[in-house]
């Protein structure tokens, strides 16, 4: 039950963080660069905290693809992937929710921003890629103290360098959609990006599995030792 409501608290505060920045960005100012930079600088904070307070307790993975990840290299028992998931899912349509109305928009503000391509697929791709492999690898570096610095570090630069803005993250895409707003994603879009995000979650199995190969030594303690049941 801890386990979850951190990942519930977590996934909530972590798109209210993303969709909240987006709105006020655009609100302060017409330039895309700066909300862009806005948004970004306030994602990469808002995770070095959420982790930080959260890992402790449930690894706080705020992310299927983490979740499904740490399970396969046996981080974690069975019976709890199906919970984590499901409070990360509604933890990310409670947190947007919450943020739409803190803005004055109604609570349910389904997005009209079309992001569809080959380019921003590939770019979900890698940026799913990229993540898996530098929370794997921070972990077994025994540093994973450092991972709320090293998660935001990748993600920050990640908004910039991949053609999607690194959603990176199923649930919280689908908690997106549910906002018209500089960080929204049309319902049209949503399938396109989960599906890009799967794929990079299985090239990274595979290369996690290459470059560390004793990953099932330290899997449990994704992305930062925590409680055991």
């Amino acid at each position: 039950m801890r386990k979850c409501a951190a990942e519930f608290l977590g996934s909530a505060f972590l798109i209210a963080t993303v969709i909240g920045s987006g709105i006020m960005a655009t609100n302060l100012t017409d330039n895309v660069a700066l909300q862009l930079l806005c948004n970004t600088a306030a994602t990469a904070g808002g995770l070095v905290a959420l982790i930080s307070a959260f890992g402790p307790v449930s690894g706080a993975h705020f992310n299927p693809v983490v979740t499904i990840a740490d399970r396969v290299f046996g981080g974690m028992p069975n019976r709890d992937v199906l919970p984590y998931i499901a409070s990360q899912l509604l933890g990310m349509f409670v947190g947007v929710m919450v943020a739409n109305l803190m803005f004055g928009l109604s609570a349910i503000d389904i997005s009209t921003k079309t992001r569809s391509g080959g380019g921003i697929w590939l770019g979900e791709i890698v940026a799913t890629l990229g993540l898996l492999l530098v929370i794997f690898g921070v972990v077994r570096s025994g540093k994973s103290s450092l991972a709320p610095f090293v998660v935001a570090g990748y993600i920050a630069a990640a908004y910039f360098f991949t053609s999607s803005t690194s959603f990176a993250n199923p649930a919280i895409t689908l908690g997106r959609s549910l906002s018209d707003s500089f960080a929204g994603i049309a319902p049209k879009s949503a399938p396109g990006f989960i599906i890009a995000q799967f794929v990079g979650m299985a090239l990274a199995l595979v290369a996690i599995r290459i470059v560390f190969p004793d990953v099932d030594e330290f899997a449990d303690e994704i992305l930062m030792l925590h409680e055991e049941d």
